[in-house]
């Protein structure tokens, strides 16, 4: 049984970026093939909730070799964007966290229920669950419009030792 929405996925305006690439590049540290997510769509700072979306390409490293003739987006790669929303927000949002990255640090009760493909536009919505100092948790939810392709629980941590090398944090974090 899917879980409870967390925000309809439908009635996001996907039109109005809240960070767009070069802004979630500021903070998260994933580049080329491995950024998961390409904007920021909708924020509420209080309740912890944040949408982005990937628009899945038929050009993209994993399109050729992930089951040809029937390409599916890798659902190890639905983690990582998974990962990347929450990560932004904690960062960002949470304001608990600078100077650094954080690292996967676990994953509870994935679910993958409907393929997406080149050409979708993957929905995610996050809810943060647990959002302190030393980790985050996150609800995430993926779509291809209203259907729901995956949820899980993504938790995150801060890897000690790690020096974020984006000159521009603070001024990122500051116009978010």
């Amino acid at each position: 049984m899917p879980p409870s929405i967390i925000l309809d996925p439908t009635r996001i305006n996907t039109d109005r970026i809240v960070a767009d690439v070069k802004a979630i590049e500021a903070i998260n540290p994933h580049r080329h093939g491995m950024r998961m997510v390409d904007a920021i769509v909708y924020v509420d700072e209080v309740e912890h909730i944040i949408a982005g979306y990937k628009d899945c390409r038929p050009d993209e490293f994993w399109a050729a070799g992930h089951m040809p003739g029937f390409p599916i987006f890798p659902g190890v790669l639905m983690v990582e964007a998974a990962a990347q929303l929450a990560s932004y927000h904690y960062i960002v949002y949470g304001k608990l966290y600078e100077g650094g990255y954080l690292g996967l640090g676990g994953i509870e009760g994935a679910r993958f229920r409907a393929p997406v493909r080149p050409g979708d536009r993957l929905m995610l919505v996050g809810k943060g669950i647990k959002i302190d100092r030393r980790r985050m948790e996150f609800e995430v939810q993926g779509y291809v419009g209203s259907t729901m392709a995956f949820n899980l629980n993504v938790i995150g941590l801060p890897i000690p030792g790690q020096k974020k090398p984006v000159a521009h944090f603070a001024e990122a974090c500051a116009n978010a």
